[in-house]
């Protein structure tokens, strides 16, 4: 694997642990797409960094849990700003 791939991969993983941040979040930080991002933190940072990988692997799981419920609320407030 080539430096840069592994430093972004350790850069990504870092800024979704610290901020909690979504995958489109981290994303649009960084300027690449969701699926590099999905990579990077679920396959690349197991052999660069297990413990790394551990962490981000907990805070994915919950977004995953709660997309369901940030859907409905951006629907919510997508509506409630709509004027007739």
């Amino acid at each position: 694997m080539k430096d840069y791939i592994e430093e972004r991969a350790i850069n990504v993983a870092n800024y979704i642990v610290t901020n909690n941040a979504t995958v489109r979040q981290t994303a649009k930080k960084f300027g690449i797409s969701k699926s590099t991002v999905h990579k990077d933190c679920s396959e690349r940072i197991r052999f660069i960094n297990p413990a790394l990988a551990q962490e981000v692997r907990k805070v994915l799981d919950v977004n995953k849990s709660e997309r369901h419920i940030r859907g409905g609320m951006a629907t919510r407030e997508k509506y409630l700003h709509q004027h007739r």
